[in-house]
């Protein structure tokens, strides 16, 4: 059965580029994002591992711990790193998990077959300090992530879990947010004093809290 959307992230114990780590261990009370690559060597997964390692201060101010998976072996993965540093001028920071058996990438629906048989898409999951699951994305092999969306998307959760309010269309850091439906609007001055504003009703907007 696949995931979903606040169920709880299967924990597991593998064999990493850093060692050996349980994962519930390895993300301790920090968020996490577990993303997938289809194979060492290939060209758009290596801009991504290094692009990863160069946001290493943006995921660390988030609190967020980062970690890789491909199917292929460990010792595969250190040589890979080193392709990775040399190309992207970066220095890899963050375990990569060699996952041969794909026991990991079965529990987290990352092989879809009608894609390929063996090789896994481009899943990403953002999980939560409780370890449930608040974000899947899925990319095809040949498209790149957008990093920047990643963080934006983890901003915006750490809002709505720190503050009780979402993030409309196209947000950006520092820009208003929305007052969720569960806050009556008598009720917002006391919970939000920077102030706020009644487009309709259901649609309430107010500074972003912690700015």
């Amino acid at each position: 059965m696949s995931l979903r959307l606040g169920d709880v992230a299967p924990n597991f114990r593998a064999k990493t580029s850093e060692g050996e780590i349980d994962f519930y261990e390895y993300l301790g009370n920090s968020w996490g994002v577990l993303f997938s690559h289809p194979a060492d060597y290939t060209p758009v997964c290596t801009t991504e591992l290094g692009r990863t390692a160069s946001l290493k201060d943006e995921f660390a101010r988030r609190n967020v711990k980062v970690i890789a998976l491909s199917v292929d072996s460990v010792e595969s993965h250190k040589g890979w790193i080193n392709d990775i540093n040399e190309t992207q001028g970066v220095e890899v920071n963050f375990p990569i998990i060699g996952d041969e058996n794909r026991e990991i990438a079965l529990a987290y629906d990352m092989i879809h077959p009608n894609a390929s048989l063996t090789a896994t898409v481009r899943s990403l999951f953002i999980i939560a300090p409780d370890k449930t699951i608040k974000l899947m994305i899925t990319y095809p092999a040949s498209t790149g992530r957008n990093f920047q969306e990643i963080l934006r998307v983890i901003d915006s959760l750490q809002l709505t879990a720190n503050y009780s309010v979402a993030t409309p269309a196209d947000w950006k850091e520092g820009e208003d947010v929305v007052v969720v439906p569960a806050i009556k609007t008598e009720d917002i001055p006391a919970k939000f004093p920077k102030g706020h504003k009644i487009i309709k009703p259901y649609l309430r907007t107010t500074p972003q809290p912690n700015k």
